[in-house]
């Protein structure tokens, strides 16, 4: 975003400077608390986020990282590595209106199915690792996904925003007690961003 280009699989150049040094922050503020011990850490295949748990990683024991598509952002299709002006020039030359089921671009996923996306995976993360901590490092749109879907907030019929922090802290519990609940996902935290005090 900072070089406002539709950032996917083609378009990610990875951390900027400002995006490095707010990693580091989350990496010292991790280390010096001791707040997160995780079994697992997952980054999406986009370099942003794999450098990402590359340099949270020593604050984690040293946990190798997992790559894993499904936690990447909303795939743009045709539109990655367009310039935004362009993006919009070429598939929304009318404006933006919001269709939950319509693909963002040719090739590229709508809202609903990326939503599914979400929820689909990080459910699975968490059963894979129940009883354990897993840290993923991911996208904004990925957060917004999982507050939409666990809270129950409408995603198919109109448009919630939410704009996380880059490097927040969003962070979600499962009940491991082996019982049925009708509503099992429980938010700890949203957008916990204290780390980045100070950081220019």
């Amino acid at each position: 975003m900072v070089d406002s280009v539709v950032g996917g699989h083609d378009g990610c150049r990875g951390l900027s400077e400002l995006g490095r040094r707010q990693v580091e922050a989350l990496r010292d503020r991790f280390a010096a608390t001791g707040e997160v011990q995780a079994d697992a850490l997952v980054a999406s295949v986009l370099p942003r986020a794999i450098e990402t748990a590359e340099i949270l990683a020593p604050a984690l024991g040293g946990l190798a990282v997992e790559q894993d598509c499904d936690v990447c952002e909303q795939h743009p299709g045709e539109g990655d590595g367009l310039k935004w002006e362009e993006f919009e020039a070429k598939y929304r030359p009318e404006g933006w209106r919001f269709d939950p089921y319509e693909p963002v671009a040719p090739g590229g996923e709508s809202v609903a199915e990326f939503n599914a996306r979400v929820a689909r995976t990080l459910t699975a993360l968490a059963s894979r690792h129940a009883g354990g901590t897993v840290v993923v490092a991911c996208h904004g749109g990925v957060v917004a996904a999982s507050m939409i879907s666990f809270l129950g907030l409408p995603f198919h019929g109109g448009l919630t925003q939410l704009f996380s922090q880059n490097t927040s802290v969003t962070e979600w519990a499962l009940p491991d007690d082996g019982a049925e609940h009708p509503h099992p996902w429980r938010l700890l935290r949203y957008n916990d961003a204290a780390h980045l005090a100070g950081v220019a």
